[in-house]
């Protein structure tokens, strides 16, 4: 203990000189000595706290960010101007951006005071006895195992947390950066801008005549002490690639710089991933696996933003020839049958011609979903090719997409991602979901404005379908925008906002977030990349600092205090996230190719299950092939007129094994993936099927699904009152192996909400905060963006 005390004064003393050297040159800032008080507070209280056995690890970040924050505050008032400039890259933000530049560093050290505060209330509550709390579990950031479904520290799930694209030019061993405040994963996946070379596996490491440069080295030399994960960065070629075959870039895409058709690129990359991935092997930098792509995506309709590049909207001969054949094995061999269906004339399957970028009013016809589909099958045929490559040298190596989940959520669908399909070729789940507020480009407020307080359609949709494709598989967002995004900022965002998202995420399924984005080195000036004129390829990172975490202390404290939370509660977010599913909507990417506003219209019937209490599924033709088709008790066909041979005969398999199938009326599963007639209907076979008919709306189906479920609903009742006719909270329940259960509520709806919660048998029970120790009794109140676990007994 005295030792600790020492070490606590000596690096007290140091901030205190580093706060006084900065000050040397004018006056002291009232919010700095403000700060400098209530820091003297907190580690005085935690000397107390800790002398009563209590754990400080909370406290302990917050006065790491506190005193780092100070730090950056009196960096950005000493360097108005490069802020100003930061802020002029970020068009939203660019007409304040001297007036923000000026109110910054002040903006900061209010926000500082404002963390050292809740933490001096917390712990002079917990010293009084007035509150109980959990200690810390902390990551073993060296000794994490990978099981099955979850990352273990000391043999505990445990949730890993960092920030992607991270202090970029820092070495991993810098312990300013890769810490347990800011998260402590070793990013295989980084540039180097000093030595202007990679991390991540590209192609430059390879020379023309088959063998590889020193810049291998990189990759090679990353310490074997912490977990960690590798990127594949797709992003060009060498140039000794372009002088071989000029057309190699012809049909890239923004962040695969390359066609993924063409044999030259299969080739480079097939020699690339074969030597990184042997020379890796059983490395802890690979137990988050192989992000074998970074946002992949194809759209090749017109009048997309990615018209607006030339290479985007081209096609490769090798694409076209691919096409060709694809057709072929489609209509087996019959030309005839492909002509009358385009109403087209070809002679054969060679002399096949088709437009890209394609007309956006061909959406419906045949000829649009067979691009589609194509096109989505290309990109499937790339990664199985590159998966499989790294598993030559490497069997055992796991992978996962970053795929961005408005691939699914969203209504495009020339994209060419089958989410499902990638889902369920790799490893582990990837994506980089978002939330976030209002769009910073609306002018007015958004339609799910009216009843919620953030918009998390995109990811609760995008994971629940991603979860129900993968249940058994560890789930990596390796890029979440939660904090900040393109076109999502807010300079004052709350810390419940933080904490309300970080945790649905989980709660949703994610064991692991690198957040976007830590860009701030030690001293507190910003990286590497963002110093100077800034004339890169990426216009986008440029703009990303302004209104982001690194400039909100109250954020940046929040995520890590979240996250704390989460890892000493692992155990009972795993069990509520482990619930079953017993609602499956169905899904049909034909509906969604053909249909304009297909997913639009689905997320209106998810929406209403969303709030019952348990987890909302997904089934499709190949979860209702591979999966136990007693994990669930009915499936919901909605708005969902085409379907494929395959998927109505999976659903007739279901019934004739005895499922439940509840469809909305008889245009839906009426159409082929043409929109051809479908002769067959549904019959009930061994099972139940519930033809509703006529208009029938979103409450009437969940109605009867809610009704056909009932036994299997949770053994607690739920009552809100938010003043307002729709649900807001969010919420799960779990046996408590001790007795009881656990319920985990969030509110994501815009007001507070007045709750009562009971024992469905109307038996008596006591509610008590699990993170409190606090009794609640019956009836509470939970805020706008709270979050709350209970113990029901």
């Amino acid at each position: 203990m005295i030792q600790k005390k020492k070490f606590n004064l000596v690096k007290s003393l140091l901030f205190v000189f580093t706060i006084v050297f900065f000050m040397s040159c004018g006056e002291e800032n009232p919010l700095t000595a403000e700060a400098l008080n209530k820091i003297d507070k907190l580690e005085s209280l935690m000397d107390k706290a800790q002398s009563n056995s209590i754990d400080v690890t909370r406290e302990e970040t917050t006065l790491w960010f506190a005193k780092e924050f100070l730090k950056f505050a009196d960096y950005d008032e000493a360097h108005k101007e490069d802020v100003e400039k930061l802020f002029g890259y970020y068009a939203p933000l660019s007409a304040d951006k001297k007036k923000t530049a000026e109110e910054l560093p002040d903006f900061e050290r209010g926000k500082v005071i404002e963390i050292l505060d809740k933490s001096i209330n917390d712990l002079e509550q917990l010293i009084a006895g007035k509150r109980t709390r959990r200690p810390v579990s902390k990551v073993d950031w060296e000794n994490i195992e990978v099981a099955k479904d979850m990352f273990l520290s000391h043999g505990k799930p445990v949730f890993l947390y960092d920030y992607f694209s991270k202090t970029v030019g820092k070495q991993l061993t810098n312990k300013s950066v890769y810490n347990d405040h800011l998260g402590n994963i070793y990013h295989g996946g980084q540039r180097l801008y000093d030595t202007n070379m990679d991390r991540a596996i590209n192609p430059y490491i390879l020379n023309e005549d088959g063998t590889f440069n020193e810049k291998i080295d990189l990759i090679t030399e990353i310490p074997d002490t912490n977990v960690g994960f590798l990127i594949l960065w797709n992003m060009g070629m060498p140039d000794w690639v372009h002088k071989q075959d000029p057309d190699i870039a012809k049909g890239r895409s923004l962040f695969t710089g390359f066609d993924i058709d063409n044999p030259l690129a299969r080739k480079v990359w097939s020699d690339v991933i074969q030597k990184a991935g042997a020379l890796t092997k059983g490395k802890k930098v690979t137990q988050m696996g192989y992000i074998l792509s970074n946002e992949p995506h194809w759209y090749s309709e017109k009048n997309h933003w990615t018209a607006r590049f030339h290479e985007m909207t081209q096609l490769s001969s090798h694409t076209i020839n691919k096409l060709k054949k694809w057709l072929e094995v489609k209509y087996n061999g019959n030309i005839n049958s492909l002509n009358k269906n385009w109403n087209t004339s070809f002679k054969d399957f060679a002399s096949v011609e088709i437009e890209v970028p394609i007309d956006r009013a061909k959406r419906g016809t045949p000829i649009w979903y067979d691009w589609c589909r194509y096109n989505m099958d290309r990109s499937i045929d790339w990664f199985t090719y590159l998966q499989g490559e790294l598993h030559k040298t490497n069997p055992d190596a796991d992978t996962s997409i970053k795929i961005m989940p408005n691939m699914f959520t969203e209504n495009a669908r020339s994209h060419g991602i089958d989410t499902e399909a990638l889902t369920d070729l790799t490893s582990m789940i990837g994506n980089d979901a978002k939330m976030r507020e209002r769009d910073i480009r609306s002018k007015k407020p958004e339609e799910w404005e009216e009843r919620y307080s953030y918009f998390w359609e995109e990811m609760s949709v995008a994971y629940d379908f991603m979860e129900s494709v993968s249940p058994e598989k560890i789930h990596f967002n390796s890029e979440s925008h939660f904090l900040s995004a393109s076109w999502w900022r807010k300079l004052d965002t709350s810390a419940d906002y933080v904490r309300s998202t970080t945790w649905l995420a989980t709660l949703h399924g994610m064991d692991a977030q690198l957040a976007w984005f830590w860009a701030r080195d030690p001293d507190g000036s910003p990286e590497d990349r963002l110093e100077g004129e800034l004339n890169f390829f990426d216009p986008a990172l440029a703009g990303s600092i302004a209104g982001s975490v690194n400039q909100q202390p109250q954020v940046a404290n929040e995520y890590t205090q979240v996250m704390m939370d989460l890892n000493s509660y692992s155990e009972e977010i795993f069990a509520l996230r482990k619930q079953r599913r017993p609602i499956r909507l169905f899904h049909s990417e034909a509906s969604a190719i053909n249909k304009k506003f297909h997913m639009k219209q689905q997320f209106h019937m998810y929406e209403s299950l969303y709030f019952e209490g348990f987890p909302v599924g997904y089934a499709t033709e190949n979860i209702i092939k591979k999966q136990d088709n007693s994990s669930w008790d009915a499936i919901v066909v909605y708005k969902t007129p085409y379907v494929t041979e395959g998927e109505f005969n999976a659903l007739q398999s279901y019934l004739n094994q005895g499922g439940t199938v509840i469809v909305d009326n008889k245009n839906s599963l009426s159409l082929n993936e043409y929109g051809q007639k479908r002769r067959a209907s549904l019959s009930k076979g061994k099972g139940n099927l519930i033809i509703i008919g006529g208009k029938a709306s979103v409450e009437d189906i969940q109605k009867i699904a809610l009704e056909n479920i009932k036994e299997h609903l949770p053994a607690i009742a739920l009552k809100e009152d938010n003043g307002t006719h729709h649900k807001g909270c969010v919420w799960r329940v779990a046996k408590n192996p001790k007795g009881g259960y656990v319920v985990n509520i969030l509110n994501v709806g815009k007001n507070n909400a007045k709750l009562n919660l009971t024992l469905k048998n109307g038996e008596k029970a006591t509610v008590t905060n699990m993170m409190n120790g606090q009794n609640l009794g019956n009836d509470f109140e939970l805020k706008s963006n709270g979050v709350i676990l209970v113990e029901v007994k």
